[in-house]
C-alpha cells in the first residue's frame, strides 16, 4: 500500500511525514521526493511469533511518499510533474493546516482543502479532455472508439466541470476501463488536519463522501513522540491523553479506507502478514504469496487467529475442528491463518 502525502505550503506535511515514518529531518531531501516503507504494527503478529518462535517475523508494510516541495508553487509544469508522481499512489493523505502559522495567520482549513482539491480536479479534467479529444480524432480516421470508455470519460468530465471529485461516484472511481488514467480525485483520501498541541478537535467542515476520511494530528507533538524510546513515548501518550500514535491511527484508518485486511502464514521458519483487499478469494490470496501457489492451488487450510490462540497449536485446532479446508472461492477474512496446499 502506497500513500502520497500532499498539502499546501505551510501545512506541515514535512513534519507529518517525519512523524509517520520516524525519519529525521533531512534538509537536503526537501528538494527531492522522500519515500519510506514502515512496518504495520500488529499485536497478532507479535503473539503468533511468541507461539511459533520462528527464525523470521515479517510484518506487512506501508509506503509513504512525500513529493518534492518545489513541485508546489503555482507553475503549471511543476504541478503537472507533482501529480504525475502522485498518480501511482493507492491513496492520498491531504495535510491541511489547522493552526496559526508563524506569521499569525489563522487557520482556514475549508479554504485550504478546497484550494488543493480544485488543483487536482483541474489536473484530472485535463487528462479526461485530452483523451476524449484523442478518441474523437481516432473516430475521424475511421477507428471506432470503445463506446463504454467514451461514455465513462464524458461522465468524468461532467462531474469534474461541476467541481466534484470522482471518488464520490463509485461507478467511475471503480471502473476498470478508467484505471489506466489513475485519476487523482478517484483515489480514496484521508484529510489529515494538522492541529496545534492543545487541540485535538476536528474543524467544522462540510462532510465528504464514503471514500474520504478525516483525522486530526497534532503534528509537532507527534513528531516529538516519533523520536522517543518506547518507555518515554508511553509516558508522553498518557500525559497528553493520546490513545494511539498518529502512525498507528493513520495506518489503521488507511486500511479501512482502502478496504484492506491481513491474513497470516505461520511456521517454525517464518511468521508473516500479508495484505489483501476485503472479499479476496483464497486462490487470489495465494497469488499474493507466489504465482505458482495460485497455479497449483488444491486447498487452503484455514483457522481464525482467535481460534488458533485459544487452541494453542495447529494440531489442537485441527482436533477441535476449528481448522478447516476451504476451496478456491473461499473469501479470506481478516486474521485468518492460512496454509495453502498446492502442486505444480
Amino acid at each position: 500500500m502506497k500513500s502520497a502525502i500532499i498539502g499546501l505550503p505551510g501545512s506541515g506535511r514535512q513534519s507529518v511525514f517525519e512523524a509517520l515514518t520516524g525519519l529525521p529531518a533531512d534538509q537536503a531531501a526537501k528538494a527531492e521526493d522522500r519515500i519510506a516503507a514502515i512496518k504495520v504494527p500488529d499485536e497478532r503478529i507479535d503473539a503468533l511469533s511468541r507461539l511459533y518462535r520462528p527464525r523470521k517475523t515479517i510484518y506487512a508494510q506501508v509506503e509513504f511518499l512525500l513529493p518534492d516541495s518545489a513541485a508546489y508553487g503555482g507553475q503549471p509544469h511543476r504541478e503537472q510533474a507533482l501529480w504525475s508522481r502522485v498518480r501511482d499512489a493507492d491513496a492520498l493523505i491531504h495535510v491541511v493546516r489547522n493552526f496559526t502559522d508563524a506569521g499569525g495567520a489563522p487557520p482556514r482549513p475549508q479554504k485550504d482543502h478546497l484550494a488543493l482539491l480544485q488543483e487536482m480536479i483541474l489536473a484530472d479534467l485535463i487528462v479526461a479532455e485530452k483523451r476524449i479529444e484523442r478518441l474523437a480524432q481516432d473516430a475521424k480516421r475511421g477507428k471506432k472508439p470503445n463506446p463504454e470508455e467514451l461514455s465513462l470519460l464524458e461522465a468524468c468530465r461532467r462531474h469534474l466541470e461541476d467541481e466534484q471529485p470522482l471518488r464520490r461516484f463509485p461507478e467511475l472511481s471503480s471502473a476498470k476501463l478508467l484505471r489506466g488514467y489513475a485519476f487523482l480525485t478517484a483515489k480514496p483520501v484521508m484529510i489529515l488536519f494538522n492541529n496545534p498541541d492543545d487541540d485535538d478537535r476536528l474543524p467544522d467542515m462540510a462532510e465528504g463522501g464514503p471514500a474520504e476520511k478525516r483525522l486530526v494530528i497534532r503534528g509537532k507533538l507527534e513528531l516529538e513522540l516519533s523520536q522517543m524510546n518506547e518507555a518515554d513515548a508511553a509516558e508522553f501518550l498518557a500525559e497528553f491523553g493520546i490513545r494511539a500514535s498518529a502512525r498507528d491511527r493513520v495506518i489503521r484508518e488507511a486500511y479501512d479506507l482502502l478496504g484492506l485486511i491481513s491474513f497470516f502464514t505461520v511456521g517454525d521458519d517464518e511468521v508473516r502478514a500479508w495484505t489483501v483487499r476485503q472479499d479476496t478469494v483464497a486462490v487470489d490470496a495465494a497469488e499474493v504469496i507466489h504465482s505458482d501457489i495460485k497455479k497449483g492451488f488444491i486447498r487452503a487450510e484455514v483457522v481464525s487467529y482467535g481460534d488458533l490462540m485459544d487452541a494453542g497449536s495447529t494440531a489442537e485446532a485441527r482436533r477441535r475442528g476449528t481448522l478447516r479446508l476451504e476451496g478456491k472461492t473461499y473469501r479470506v477474512k481478516d486474521g485468518d491463518i492460512i496454509n495453502f496446499r498446492f502442486n505444480v
